[in-house]
């Protein structure tokens, strides 16, 4: 069990990360586009199609890295006063209620819609440089995948957690941390020195 969790932890690390350096190709072609536009007058026809689909591809295979650092957005005025195993049994409920049906409904419609579009060879309409878009559209069954792999290991976290009443925790990097969580973390060390 916890050795799926690491490796599902790992994977979306890894391709998340991999895939965060579109960021800077995203910005070198915006800032491409500009450049030309603006300053030699001679706009590409492409520039818009391509950041559209390096952000939506940052975007779709973002989502697993983000659920696996409990990072995507969360009611929780509620949820966080709860003790853990209340949050992992409702969180449980959820992932079979709504994140299964829902990641399973993107991957299959994902790979209709993307076989269909590699069989047609399609390309973008919206600009006339006809960007190629039929790899882009095999992204959500990635993205589909990822976020399979990554939701059966938070069920497996849930599960940790209603046998032993804590979170399974999850391996610490060299990431970024959000503020609030840096101060949590400080005060709770603090609470404990006193």
């Amino acid at each position: 069990m916890y050795k799926f969790i690491n490796f599902a932890d790992s994977l979306s690390a890894w391709i998340g990360k991999a895939f965060a350096w579109l960021i800077m190709f995203m910005a070198f072609g915006v800032s491409y586009e500009v450049f030309v536009r603006y300053v030699l007058n001679a706009p590409t026809p492409w520039a818009l199609d391509v950041s559209f689909i390096m952000y939506g591809t940052l975007f779709m295979v973002g989502g697993a890295y983000t659920l696996g650092k409990n990072g995507h957005v969360r009611g929780d005025f509620l949820y966080r006063n709860w003790k853990p195993s209340t949050q992992a049994r409702v969180d449980l409920i959820l992932y079979f209620l709504f994140f299964f049906p829902g990641v399973l409904a993107l991957s299959i419609t994902g790979f209709k819609y993307a076989a269909r579009s590699v069989r047609y060879g399609e390309v973008s309409i919206n600009s006339p440089a006809g960007i190629p878009i039929f790899q882009f559209k095999a992204i959500i069954v990635l993205a589909g995948v990822l976020l399979m792999i990554q939701g059966i290991a938070q069920v497996l976290r849930c599960v940790h957690c209603i046998r032993h009443g804590s979170w399974y925790e999850i391996k610490e990097t060299d990431e970024v941390e959000e503020t609030e969580v840096i101060l949590a973390r400080q005060r709770k060390q603090s609470d404990k020195e006193q």
